[in-house]
């Protein structure tokens, strides 16, 4: 299997200015090629493959000698990633390249000439660089791909191949139902909450004071370029401990259990909500989901989605009965079928994601799965769950 390893570095004077240098020159080139292919493809009728993109950079390095400076393989890496943009957006996962920008995050990657060893990572023309370790890699190092964040800090991604298969996913064991929340963050069937540590909102007052400065600065100033990167140190703070909290959780949840199943939500609609828009862009949800999801293939553990028009909210898990409607601000309501008190909303609709993935594991057909039998009941919208001891009794 292929595993990133991330170390913040620690470059010299030198080797800063010739890393902004190659950021430059890469991200020249990424707009050129771009540029180009658009061009291309409005003339022909036909774009630039990734060959042909490479194929430019002798005769630019002897119109522009400056794209000398850089390693040459990070700018062959660049028509990689344009080739791999490109196919992306054909195959409907992202939306179309757009052009690079200076004060963004940039990036390069150097396939060959690199190791790790010890406290220092060594780079094409770079040399040694120091490198925080804070947890030593496994297998056989593949490639390394250097980033600067908008604040000025360096960062690099050593990809790894530990030589091992990728377990096959197996579904026996507990399994568990998350249901994603504002209020609590996550919610699982087994009734434990999770609350939402909400980061944005707890350096929200201290970012705006930074953006309004950042504001009154003069177009171009040095003190201009001070405040923007003021500004960014405050986001990337939201943005690593966002990111270390979704880290945690999604560990100890796929450490605890071998089936783990959430909803699919389309975040992108629901952020079309104004008055929610905020609190659902700084949950992270999508982030979460994909880590639970690559870290369960890794432990070899089942990992499914849910249909996100499945009323997991307003059906009652007890009896399979589904209301007509249930607002948001109703968080604790009571079943009219089967008169069940005080239904919690949240553990509610966990429970049921629970029982629908486990149908969707078993195939629609009897089986065990996580200690109860799993068999789909006509005229619902998922499976009821009995015990083996309560099928047992019917038959």
């Amino acid at each position: 299997m292929l595993k990133a390893y991330k170390y913040r570095v620690y470059p010299t004077e030198a080797q800063k200015d010739l890393l902004i240098r190659s950021f430059g020159c890469a991200r020249w080139f990424y707009n050129y090629a771009l540029n180009l292919t658009n061009q291309t493809y409005q003339d022909t009728g036909k774009g630039l493959s990734r060959n042909d993109i490479i194929n430019l950079l002798p005769s630019l390095k002897k119109e522009y000698e400056w794209l000398t400076e850089p390693p040459s393989q990070t700018l062959q890496q660049v028509a990689l990633d344009l080739s791999s943009a490109f196919l992306n957006f054909f195959e409907g996962r992202t939306k179309y390249p757009n052009f690079k920008k200076k004060h963004r995050k940039q990036s390069i990657r150097f396939p060959q000439g690199v190791k790790l060893d010890g406290e220092y990572v060594t780079l094409p023309k770079l040399k040694k660089v120091y490198c925080k370790v804070s947890r030593p890699p496994q297998g056989t190092l593949k490639s390394v791909t250097v980033s600067m964040t908008p604040s000025g800090q360096f960062y690099v991604s050593c990809l790894y191949d530990d030589e091992t298969e990728k377990p096959k996913p197996n579904s026996q064991g507990k399994a568990v139902g998350i249901d994603c929340g504002l209020t609590h963050f996550a919610i699982t069937s087994d009734g434990t909450k999770h609350g939402n540590p909400k980061y944005y909102r707890k350096y929200e007052e201290k970012l705006a004071s930074k953006q309004k400065q950042l504001s009154r600065k003069q177009k171009g100033s040095s003190n201009r370029n001070k405040a923007r990167v003021k500004v960014a140190q405050v986001h990337e703070k939201i943005a690593r401990c966002r990111e270390d909290f979704l880290h945690k959780l999604s560990r100890s949840l796929v450490d605890e259990n071998q089936v783990i199943v959430v909803e699919n939500l389309a975040v992108r609609n629901m952020v079309k909500n104004q008055k929610l828009a905020k609190s659902i862009s700084e949950a992270g949800w999508g982030m979460f989901c994909t880590m639970l999801k690559y870290k369960a293939e890794w432990e070899g553990k089942a990992y499914i989605e849910v249909d996100r028009f499945f009323p997991s909210s307003k059906t009652c898990n007890v009896c399979l009965n589904q209301v007509d409607s249930l607002p948001l601000d109703i968080r604790f309501w009571d079943c009219p079928k089967c008169l069940t008190k005080n239904i919690d909303r949240d553990i509610n609709a966990a429970k049921n994601i629970k029982d629908e993935g486990l149908r969707l594991l078993a195939g629609g057909h009897l089986a065990t799965a996580s200690g109860v039998r799993v068999r789909p009941s006509k005229g619902t919208a998922f499976a009821r769950h009995r015990s083996v001891k309560e099928e047992s009794t019917r038959l």
